[in-house]
């Protein structure tokens, strides 16, 4: 990783170069006028659904090159965190840009007494982070992926009891 490279809490001055970047990470389907996660990360914005204190970019050189959001959610009806998307410039990648950036969500996380992060993603990435099946700390998929896709990190705070069925914030459930 580069000794220059600063992650930082996203500011409103970010939001072009933060939807940017993820059209640039993850691609704009054909007939769309903007990646999948452009459209989640501005209903997520919109609906007040962003938590501040664990969204961050990553800047190099003054340029927003990595980018991570996490949502408020729930786990058994109490608030949870619902990370993604998470996406870092496609001629940055493989640079540990995005493990910077999850080890910056997870720390302040784990700060802030959130008792565990939950994510859709690759197990192989994730799990280098402690990330493992949601199901195995009985934690309920709001969605039919394969348990070892959908992941849960528990943090200090989490408590066996606390596991139940999970929503994403309602931005999720508009995607089409």
């Amino acid at each position: 990783m580069r000794d220059d490279l600063i992650i930082r809490r996203e500011t409103p001055d970010d939001t072009a170069a933060t939807e940017a970047l993820h059209d640039a990470a993850f691609g704009v389907p054909e007939g769309r006028s903007e990646s999948v996660e452009r459209e989640l990360l501005r209903g997520l914005r919109a609906d007040g659904s962003v938590i501040d204190e664990l969204t961050f970019v990553a800047e190099l050189d003054g340029e927003v090159v990595g980018h991570v959001v996490c949502s408020r959610g729930s786990l058994a009806g109490e608030p949870s965190v619902g990370l993604g998307p998470i996406g870092v410039r496609p001629d940055h990648q493989r640079q540990g840009i995005g493990a910077a950036l999850m080890m910056a969500v997870v720390a302040s996380a784990d700060q802030r007494a959130e008792p565990a992060i939950v994510l859709l993603g690759d197990p192989e990435y994730y799990g280098f982070f402690g990330f493992v099946p949601a199901s195995d700390l009985g934690i309920g998929s709001p969605g039919e992926w394969e348990d070892r896709y959908f992941q849960a990190k528990p943090l200090r705070a989490w408590r066996p009891q606390m596991a139940g069925d999970f929503r994403y914030a309602p931005a999720f459930d508009r995607l089409g």
